[in-house]
C-alpha cells in the first residue's frame, strides 16, 4: 500500500473523528499534566512541612538512603495503594453518587500527587541511579516539556491568562476601594 497514494471517501470521513479524538485525548493529558505541574511543588512543599511537624524527619532520611530497587518500590506503592480508592469512587458514580464519587477521586488524586511528589524528592537520587528509569525520565521530561510549550502557546492558554490578570487586578481593585488592600 502506497503511503503517498490519495486516500478514499471513506478512509477521509474516518480520519475527521480519528483526529478529533486526537486533539481531545492530547488536551485531557495536557490538563492532567498542567494540574500535576501545578500541584506537585505546592503539595510536596505541604508534606515536607507535615513531616517536618510530625517529626519525621529520621523516617526521610532513611528513604532517601533507600538502594535505587528499594526507592523504585517505595515511589510506586502509592499509586497502587490509590487504586482501591479510585475504584471504589467508580463505583459511587456507578450507583448514582456522582458527586461523593467525583469527590473521592479529586482527593485521591491530591493525596496521590502529594505523596508521590514527597516520595520522589526523597528518593530521585536513588531511583536516577537506575540508568533504564533515568533515560525514561529524561524523555518524559523532553515530551512534556513540549507539550506544555505547545499548550501554553495555544490560544486558549493565552485567553486564559489574560482573564486571569483582568480578574486579579479587579478584585485588587474591588480590595483597595473597601479599604482591604
Amino acid at each position: 500500500m502506497n503511503p503517498n497514494a490519495p486516500l478514499g471517501p471513506k478512509r477521509r470521513a474516518l480520519l475527521v473523528p480519528l483526529r478529533l479524538l486526537e486533539h481531545l485525548v492530547g488536551w485531557l493529558l495536557a490538563l492532567l499534566i498542567l494540574f500535576e505541574e501545578w500541584g506537585w511543588e505546592p503539595l510536596q512543599a505541604a508534606l515536607a512541612r507535615l513531616g517536618a511537624w510530625l517529626h519525621l524527619r529520621r523516617l526521610e532520611d532513611v528513604i532517601r538512603r533507600l538502594s535505587p530497587w528499594a526507592a523504585l518500590a517505595l515511589f510506586v506503592l502509592p499509586t497502587m495503594a490509590l487504586l482501591p480508592v479510585k475504584l471504589g469512587a467508580l463505583w459511587l458514580i456507578g450507583h448514582g453518587q456522582v458527586l461523593a464519587g467525583g469527590a473521592v477521586i479529586v482527593g485521591a488524586k491530591l493525596v496521590g500527587t502529594a505523596v508521590v511528589a514527597r516520595l520522589f524528592t526523597l528518593t530521585q537520587p536513588s531511583l536516577m541511579r537506575l540508568a533504564w528509569f533515568a533515560a525514561l525520565y529524561g524523555r518524559w521530561t523532553a515530551w512534556k516539556t513540549a507539550l506544555l510549550t505547545q499548550v501554553r502557546a495555544s490560544w486558549p492558554w493565552r485567553a486564559a491568562r489574560v482573564l486571569k490578570r483582568r480578574v486579579r487586578r479587579r478584585w485588587q481593585a474591588w480590595r483597595r476601594a473597601w479599604g482591604r488592600g
